[in-house]
């Protein structure tokens, strides 16, 4: 393994004001353990076997996990969240089931909608419901028009039911740490589709970006492209600093491995081999800034941060860079000890021995060797996201005894494009961010493979929800986006052919503008004019 260092190059952030560090946790009284979701085990498909518990979820005399920085209301407010998201997936298959059994009924379509609503919330397509005494009810048709509806649906509650976060409190907070923007690239994988909101706490308007690759194989050049966008901005706008005010821009990539079955439930762009994850993903961030360095030279200063992911726990692991930025596979602080080292410690000692593992991290010797301890604001960050994810760590210890049940794939939806920024949940979908198929189809080809075990052996069409973000400011740019998700539809559509004669593959397209909270618009398959607001 490559353990160059490089010559120091960072810029010292300018002092910010005074302020408390955000997400250094909030004491509160123990999280209730509570009995396991009943959305894992609604779905249709057999499940993986229940790993054992996690022996980090006990006291030495057996009580329930009890963290000091675990934050309580934040997380009885997350599992709502997830229940209720979880639940109207879950509620599709058993609706359908009683609509098998009433299609034959003269007055079906009318029963038919009645159910529907009850059920699921919305109604159903007319036509194949109309259709149903021809032959028989077009169930893969069906389904996946309905996983269409929950995800249109559960976008527009989500937006209403979590309130707004405080990203300018976080923004404030990163730019003290010394740097002006974030971008995270997480695996496509559908086990870290809660990363920012659940995993890492995080804000998601402090977030600039959170594209997602199988592997969390970034393109280096679009990287680069977005990197020069937003020193544009802060140029030509001063925003959100000034060119001069010292930051940095700050790229983050998200591995993940299985604690419970390493060798079949990890990464499967990376064969569920832990090492090759980590590794790829350090080598493509060591791309991303020298790529940077080459064509703008050392002053264009960028850090790096590489995090693995415990998919079966959402303990997060963290490489600590050195004095230049450098980082090491064998370098590193596990959360998942540290949270057993502090659940029964006051807050105050607790938040000292997350300090104090990253000082220990950045001593280690041998093959893990840096030069030094990483700069003030980094440990601040790295501390924070540790902190942040102990709540997440006793989240899943209260609710389903620190291992959930799923953990491999478990996903109702390929998402395709841009991705919904409402869905933060995990297991809920495959994330393939493109613009055109040819440079997503090693990422759809995994989605594929994956939605094949999980769907299609059983009889089901794979749902791929495409999905792309217009700017209204720009003249054209709507028709422009309707266009680009009819093309990915058709691409699709011929790239898998024989699924999508057999109807085991079903399309769906949505359009939405740029900012927060825009309402998404349904695109129709044969119009590209025919755009309507979903309800």
């Amino acid at each position: 393994m490559n353990t160059r260092n490089r010559p120091g190059r960072h810029v010292s952030p300018q002092p910010g004001a005074t302020r408390p560090p955000y997400g250094l946790g909030t004491p509160a009284s123990a999280l209730q353990a509570r009995s396991p979701s009943r959305a894992f085990a609604s779905r249709e498909h057999p499940q993986s076997p229940m790993p054992a518990p996690n022996p980090a979820c006990a006291t030495d005399q057996g009580r329930p996990c009890r963290h000091p920085l675990s934050n309580e209301s934040e997380n009885r407010r997350l599992l709502a969240h997830e229940q209720a998201i979880r639940g109207h997936f879950a509620a599709i298959i058993p609706a359908l089931k009683q609509l098998a059994a009433l299609q034959h009924e003269a007055d079906f379509p009318e029963r038919a909608q009645r159910l529907a609503d009850a059920d699921l919330g919305f109604t159903l397509p007319v036509g194949i419901l109309e259709d149903a005494w021809i032959a028989k009810l077009d169930m893969r048709a069906l389904y996946g028009a309905c996983v269409m509806h929950t995800i249109r649906l559960m976008a527009e509650q989500t937006q209403v039911a979590l309130p707004p976060q405080n990203s300018d409190e976080m923004s404030a907070f990163l730019l003290d740490c010394g740097y002006h923007a974030v971008d995270i690239t997480p695996c496509s994988d559908g086990r870290l589709k809660g990363l920012v909101r659940y995993i890492l706490r995080l804000p998601d308007d402090a977030i600039r970006s959170r594209k997602a690759y199988a592997g969390a194989m970034f393109d280096v050049e679009a990287n680069v492209q977005r990197w020069i966008e937003t020193e544009l901005m802060r140029y030509r706008e001063g925003r959100p600093v000034t060119a001069d005010a010292g930051t940095r821009y700050l790229k983050i990539v998200v591995y993940h491995w299985s604690s419970s079955d390493p060798a079949h439930e990890g990464c499967a762009a990376h064969h569920s081999n832990e090492r090759d994850a980590a590794e790829a993903g350090l080598e493509r961030l060591r791309e991303f800034r020298q790529a940077i360095e080459n064509s703008f030279c050392c002053g264009a200063s960028v850090d790096t941060l590489l995090i693995g992911v415990d998919t079966d726990t959402d303990s997060i692991k963290i490489h600590v860079p050195d004095a230049d930025g450098e980082m090491s596979l064998y370098r590193w602080v596990g959360n998942l000890t540290l949270y057993q080292e502090t659940v029964n410690d006051d807050a105050n000692s607790a938040r000292l021995k997350v300090y104090q593992a990253i000082q220990a991290a950045s001593a280690t010797d041998g093959w893990g060797k840096g030069n030094g301890e990483p700069h003030e604001g980094m440990r601040r960050l790295i501390a924070t996201l540790l902190i942040n994810n102990l709540s997440q760590v006793e989240y899943v210890c209260g609710n389903w005894g620190g291992r959930y049940p799923d953990i491999g794939h478990n996903e109702r939806f390929i998402s395709v494009g841009d991705g919904f920024e409402a869905f933060q949940v995990r297991n809920l979908a495959y994330f393939v961010y493109l613009h055109t198929v040819e440079e997503g189809v090693p990422d759809l080809d995994v989605g594929l493979h994956i939605f094949n075990k999980l769907n299609v052996q059983h009889g089901l069409p794979v749902p791929v929800a495409i999905h792309f973000r217009y700017d209204q400011r720009v003249p054209g740019s709507r028709e422009r986006t309707v266009e680009r998700c009819q093309r990915v539809k058709a691409a699709i559509e011929a790239r898998y052919a024989e699924l999508h004669r057999q109807g085991l593959l079903v399309c769906g397209m949505t359009v939405q503008d740029k900012p927060s909270g825009s309402p998404i618009e349904t695109v129709e398959a044969n119009s590209a004019s025919a755009l309507r607001s979903a309800r």
